[in-house]
């Protein structure tokens, strides 16, 4: 049984309906998913306006975790029974799935599949942006907006973690306290303050900006950085334009804006982020120092209420859906 959407209807309902079982190919196991996370290319995917790449399942779901049920004759690197996690780029809303072998993680003994199934998605977006783009060191200062959302709340422990010093913008004080908990510095209730404003007070300046908003927030984010300070921008959530973007002091900075997207990269580049991230933190989150914060789970059955609330944009962390 997989979860697909059903187009004929006005508001893009999601059904619970019968599908082929997934074919093994070349290079891939197949896994039993016990959960999945939720992610917001998710809900943009139902609406009509983020398609999977060429050649990928139709059905959504990016991250899941299982146990493998099958293996292709060409991999030695999983056994069936195996408990596993990873990123697929199309698929995960389903009780089986074909994944790459590379792209999977084992899931370690410390960890739930509900925790398991938050994981891969926030963390190697998280990992991406700071480190593989952002090139975020000891002692530096990061700014992430959207703390408490997943991907904010990975990128905050794995800055804190190397030592970094981190600061975030958030909607409310309950979200800001998620966030100084897991190791942020400089709460910035963005409805309340001017986060330029606020960093210019108390830092003078950022070197990365990890931003999901774009929009207007440009201008403000560059203002916010230090000299050869760098953006990641990772998403457009306040709009897709930006007007009257002040490019002299862009050069005056001598800033680096860059932008990225997970799901549509190669997949030997996302079997490189896995190994890098596997080897710098694997032990991290097998020991607990990285946690996967679990806003809410729901059964699989129950995904539109899930959707909803990731809508409403009042959750912290991730999450996640598990099948009965």
């Amino acid at each position: 049984m997989m979860l697909q959407i059903q187009h004929q209807t006005p508001d893009q309902q999601l059904i619970l309906e019968q599908a082929p079982l997934p074919d093994v190919g070349v290079g891939q196991v197949l896994v039993k998913v016990a959960a999945f996370g939720l992610n917001r290319a998710d809900t943009l995917q139902r609406q009509g306006k983020y398609p999977p790449p060429p050649g990928e399942s139709p059905i959504m779901g990016l991250e899941v975790a299982g146990e493998v049920v099958d293996v292709a004759s060409n991999v030695s690197t999983w056994q069936v029974g195996q408990r596993v996690f990873g990123l697929v780029a199309g698929g995960g809303y389903a009780q089986y799935v074909a994944v790459n072998a590379e792209h999977l993680m084992a899931v370690p003994e410390t960890m739930t599949m509900t925790e398991a199934a938050g994981c891969a998605e926030v963390y190697l977006t998280a990992y991406q942006a700071l480190f593989a783009l952002g090139q975020l060191k000891a002692e530096q200062k990061v700014l992430l907006h959207a703390g408490a959302s997943g991907v904010g709340s990975a990128a905050i422990q794995l800055a804190h973690l190397i030592g970094a010093k981190v600061a975030v913008t958030a909607s409310s004080d309950e979200k800001l306290a998620f966030c100084q908990q897991l190791g942020a510095e400089l709460l910035i209730n963005y409805k309340q303050a001017s986060f330029a404003e606020q960093i210019k007070s108390h830092w003078s300046g950022v070197d990365l900006i990890v931003d999901v908003v774009g929009g207007d927030y440009l201008n403000a984010n560059v203002r916010s950085l230090n000299m050869d300070g760098r953006i990641v921008q990772l998403a457009m959530l306040g709009g897709r334009y930006v007007e009257k973007f002040d490019m002299a002091m862009m050069l005056a900075k001598r800033a680096t804006l860059m932008a990225s997207t997970l799901r549509n990269r190669s997949d030997e580049y996302k079997s490189q982020l896995i190994r890098g991230f596997t080897e710098q933190f694997a032990q991290a989150l097998a020991e607990r120092r990285l946690n996967v914060c679990v806003d809410s789970t729901f059964s699989a059955s129950e995904i539109a209420q899930a959707h909803q609330r990731l809508e409403q944009n009042q959750s912290m962390g991730k999450l996640v859906c598990y099948w009965d």
